[in-house]
């Protein structure tokens, strides 16, 4: 028997993929935080342009189907479990002073970015750019938190007499994330002195100034 007759060696069969009709059934918010964190999970392995709904569901354990009752598509869900990952306003570090508790909030802005939120983020903005619809929710979503965030701050300020008032127009309160997300988008990063430039130089001028 020569070469080409021989019988193939059988190679072990690959392992069936997850069930996720296997294990405890999760609902509510347990089915939700493995879903976040599937998706951050696969956003770190894989980037946004190569995240795929199969892809999350797989990783979750979960039928691609209860994804789908959640969000309508790829963009709203990335949205969202970006942004439930983020610290809510309550949870922000006082420091005692306005300008400590901006620094403290861009920094950690900045250092979210340069993970997995980084890399959605920079999905997000070619999504929004096709498609109106996605511009507007994302635009709602990410201005919500951050003038949420702002807002706290202020409220901190105003109670240790540092500001007089604490109902600023939500121009003020958008600007440094704005800013912020724009160095990102064009440098690929944010640096500490970005960062201090940024307080010093436009938010705390913002705030404090009528």
């Amino acid at each position: 028997m020569n070469d080409d007759e021989r019988t193939p060696e059988r190679t072990p069969d690959r392992a069936p993929a997850p069930d996720h009709r296997s294990g405890p059934r999760r609902r509510g918010d347990a089915l939700r935080a493995a879903i976040v964190e599937a998706v951050m999970d696969e956003l770190a392995e894989s980037g946004y342009d190569r995240l795929t709904l199969d892809g999350v569901a797989a990783r979750a354990r979960v039928s691609k189907a209860s994804l789908y009752r959640r969000w309508p598509g790829k963009p709203e869900l990335v949205v969202d479990a970006v942004y439930t990952t983020l610290p809510i306003p309550a949870e922000l570090r006082d420091t005692g002073t306005l300008r400590g508790d901006l620094l403290a909030l861009f920094d950690l802005v900045a250092r979210t970015l340069t993970g997995p939120s980084g890399h959605a983020l920079k999905g997000l903005i070619s999504e929004t750019l096709r498609d109106a619809d996605i511009a507007e929710r994302f635009r709602a979503r990410s201005q919500g938190r951050g003038i949420q965030a702002m807002r706290s701050i202020v409220d901190r300020a105003v109670a240790r007499g540092e500001l007089e008032r604490a109902a600023l127009p939500e121009r003020r309160l958008e600007t440094g994330h704005n800013l912020l997300r724009h160095e990102f988008l064009l440098n690929g990063a944010v640096t500490p002195e970005f960062v201090t430039s940024l307080v010093d130089d436009v938010v705390v001028p913002l705030l404090t100034h009528p």
